[in-house]
């Protein structure tokens, strides 16, 4: 007789009796997710990972520190089975067969009520994936399936243009460092949903090119020195494009509020009556300096990191920056729009008492296919900025650990 495919439904569990048998990796597994939902967990287990042991001390769940004994499941709405006694997970979803306790069971999926579907969540909705041949029963295979489905959903690929989810207002999106697939999940979610994108010239312009025709796509670069869009002409266009009803993504390098004068447009946002969403990203005083492999904290060598603008030298009138005291700091120093400072900065920092020789590393156009590292100390690195012909945007690590490598040892 053919085996009938599993019926999938979706159980409503908040403030229903769950028991969990096992505290190992399945249950940390699964635990999550049933928190999540609002379960009123049993946890029966002599033994728990720490993760799980970490949920009871939260309260998330009970753990009653023994082994099943019958009787467990009696009032049970719903039971995961996962210990490593097989006579136990046999007496136990024998037991649920009999209390008529929808049951799951790791050891033994043939042996179960129920089946755990691969699963995910993107903005409100849960994909669920079962396979409905027995034979070919590979969990692999189904979270395969979901993860195709979750990365169509989340960046807008898998959704027709006609249905797809659009909200009037504007995203304030950070792109990260340059990389296109260093943007969160969410911010190429909602540049899928946009009708107008308003970039900047460090945002990951290669995502540009995956927006469809529609899309009204404006330039609001600030180049150093040269060519840019006034901040007040940028609120203006947010504020005018989300008037009309338009989805505005304002899609920034970096995270908005990192020297990306967000908060400014937020303001702007908010006098004007106009909801606004802000999306963090990755900012590049982290991300640009871990891609040539500097970290900036590391054991042993730097338990601080401090990220300064250098875009004004250390004697101008604007400067707000204490270079004395950052002199003084052991830790990791991390400069950005310091380029054409460089050479000042440098000075000022020895001559409060930063060691000439402190280890200096500038990482142009970090994570795109132009990168490139040089390396200096505070004695050469104005001059190294000259001869190595640097430019912006680029990153400027000083401290010891851009010494540190995969091959060395604090």
């Amino acid at each position: 007789m053919a085996e009938h495919p599993a019926y999938p439904v979706g159980l409503r569990l908040t403030g229903r009796r769950v028991v969990v048998l096992g505290g190992g990796q399945v249950a940390q597994r699964r635990l999550p997710a049933l928190i999540a939902a609002g379960a009123d967990i049993t946890l029966i287990s002599p033994e728990a990972t720490p993760s799980v042991e970490a949920m009871a001390t939260a309260g998330e769940l009970t753990w009653e520190k023994r082994r099943y004994e019958t009787g467990d499941l009696q009032t049970a709405w719903y039971a995961l089975i996962a210990t490593d006694d097989e006579d136990a997970n046999t007496r136990a979803s024998a037991e649920a067969e009999a209390h008529r306790v929808w049951c799951v069971r790791s050891d033994d999926a043939d042996q179960a009520t129920a089946w755990t579907p691969a699963t995910g969540t993107s903005e409100g909705v849960t994909i669920a994936v079962l396979t409905t041949d027995a034979k070919s029963r590979d969990p692999r295979h189904t979270a395969t399936i979901r993860d195709a489905v979750l990365a169509g959903l989340r960046d807008g690929t898998l959704v027709a243009p006609h249905h797809r989810t659009r909200t009037p207002g504007v995203a304030l999106v950070g792109g990260g460092p340059g990389d296109p697939d260093l943007i969160t999940v969410r911010g190429r979610r909602l540049l899928a949903e946009a009708d107008v994108v308003i970039t900047d010239h460090l945002g990951p312009r290669d995502l540009l090119a995956e927006l469809p025709p529609h899309v009204e796509v404006i330039d609001a670069a600030k180049l150093p020195y040269g060519r840019y869009m006034a901040q007040e002409a940028i609120n203006n266009a947010l504020i005018e494009h989300a008037k009309a009803g338009r989805s505005v993504v304002r899609l920034k390098g970096g995270d908005p509020y990192v020297y990306g004068r967000g908060m400014e447009e937020v303001q702007a946002l908010a006098a004007a009556g106009i909801p606004c969403t802000v999306v963090p990203g990755i900012s590049s005083s982290i991300s640009v300096p871990a891609a040539v492999g500097i970290p900036v904290t590391h054991r042993g060598v730097a338990q601080e990191f401090t990220v300064v603008s250098g875009h004004v030298a250390p004697d101008d009138e604007r400067s707000t920056v204490d270079w004395q005291s950052l002199a003084k700091l052991t830790g990791t120093l991390v400069i950005l729009m310091g380029v054409t400072k460089i050479a000042r900065i440098a000075e000022t920092l020895i001559a409060h008492g930063k060691s000439p020789d402190t280890p200096v590393a500038l990482v142009q156009e970090g994570t795109t296919a132009a990168q490139r590292r040089v390396d200096a100390t505070l004695a050469t690195v104005g001059e190294t900025v000259v001869t190595q012909d640097v430019k912006s945007p680029a990153v400027i690590v000083i401290g010891e650990v851009v010494t540190v490598g995969p091959d060395t040892m604090a």
